[in-house]
């Protein structure tokens, strides 16, 4: 009989601003013919709000390439899992099973593995630490990890995330006409592929480079967002981006540190010359991402509390990566938080009760879009600093 040696998994807390977030780090040794090798490790974050919580696991394959890999955990303070991303998960009871799609089932000695999921829970939403990979468990029980302090105090700012790419997500970036991790910017003004802007009024609403912040590399864009007005400000990129034609695909993460409020804000923004020059605008709403036309203020979904429940929140300090389209031929969006599409920022040109029927009040909405900035706007309530790294813009969906 093949041994199987185990180490003890770590358990570690952290809060910072006003999301809680969670990893939990085990360490695996599996071996033989399962597909798992030696030094495999499993690392579960997650950024959790009322009720509701999304999860980012990593499985590190260790020291030999995997072909295939099934990861398995069980869930103690009856979360359930609604959606996910990068991987077929599914529940039965406690138990959780995610297994790898199609083209991301080969994992090369040394590399890694990376799916999502979105969930539920009720009282509490404790950290799972029985993962196993490939039907081989973890060995040992969680404890506190020595080094957390038992009160611990919310930094200042996040701390950077693990470096990948500086300029692709996991689809890359192909032929994008924007595809920028802000690595070429020298300064802390942007400059060059990014120009800043200060409609109507300037204030106190300011955009820098950050090189303490990053997702990937050492840089990203940080824009900090004051409630108010004339506290309006966007980083617009300076490309042909009219060139890319009437369908626009974007990618970009963002992290930001306080939660939507229930009052609009906007944090992307594109001008329509279709509509007279008034801005497309995403941002949210009632606490959950929205679609807004300036023109009419017609709202993607429609602001009933079915239609909100069809979007989703912003989850705050982790990085999320947000994806959309905007077919300008068809008159038609999507959208897509980590991968998953939201179901109310969908909008597919026939009315759908709660979501898009306002949106479709306007007859033959065709939108010609001819910028692309990324920023901040307060219509009352509501400030937030916000980081958005590997930006991409193109006529094909790029992908996280």
């Amino acid at each position: 009989m093949q041994k199987v040696s185990t180490v003890r998994p770590r358990t570690r807390w952290i809060i910072a601003g006003t999301g809680a977030a969670l990893l939990v780090s085990a360490g695996v040794w599996v071996a033989g013919p399962a597909g798992a090798a030696a030094g495999c490790q499993v690392t579960y974050q997650a950024n959790q709000w009322s009720g509701g919580f999304t999860a980012d696991i990593t499985v590190d394959v260790g020291a030999t390439a995997v072909n295939g890999w099934t990861v398995s955990w069980t869930y103690g303070g009856g979360q359930q899992v609604s959606n996910a991303w990068n991987a077929v998960v599914s529940q039965s009871g406690a138990i959780v099973t995610a297994r790898n799609l199609a083209w991301n089932g080969q994992v090369a000695a040394g590399g890694s593995a990376q799916f999502g999921l979105q969930g539920t829970f009720g009282a509490a939403n404790p950290a799972p630490t029985d993962f196993a990979l490939n039907g081989t468990p973890c060995g040992g029980s969680a404890t506190p990890s020595s080094a957390a302090p038992s009160s611990p105090a919310a930094p200042s700012s996040p701390p950077a995330s693990p470096s990948s790419s500086p300029t692709q997500g996991g689809g890359g970036c192909g032929g994008a006409a924007v595809c920028d991790g802000f690595e070429n910017q020298t300064g802390t003004v942007p400059s060059g592929a990014w120009s800043t802007s200060f409609p109507n009024c300037q204030g106190t609403g300011s955009a820098t480079v950050d090189s303490a912040v990053a997702r990937s590399g050492t840089r990203s864009l940080r824009v900090d967002g004051a409630a108010g007005y004339c506290n309006h400000v966007f980083v617009g990129a300076t490309a042909n981006v009219p060139g890319i034609g009437p369908v626009w695909y974007a990618r970009f993460y963002v992290r930001h540190t306080t939660a939507l409020p229930a009052a609009h804000i906007t944090f992307v923004a594109m001008r329509d010359s279709a509509d007279a020059g008034n801005d497309l605008r995403m941002g949210g709403q009632n606490a959950a991402l929205q679609w807004n036309r300036q023109s009419d203020d017609a709202t993607l979904p429609a602001q009933s509390p079915v239609g909100v429940s069809m979007s989703m929140p912003l989850p705050t300090n982790a990085w999320q990566c947000v994806e959309f389209m905007v077919n300008g031929s068809a008159g038609t969006m999507d959208t897509w938080l980590n991968g998953t599409q939201v179901a109310g920022l969908h909008e597919d040109g026939v009315p759908t009760q709660d979501v898009d029927q306002q949106w479709l009040g306007r007859a033959n909405w065709r939108p010609a879009l001819t910028d692309f900035r990324l920023g901040w706007e307060s219509y009352g309530e509501g400030a937030d600093t916000l980081w958005y790294d590997d930006v991409a813009l193109g006529a094909n969906r790029i992908g996280c």
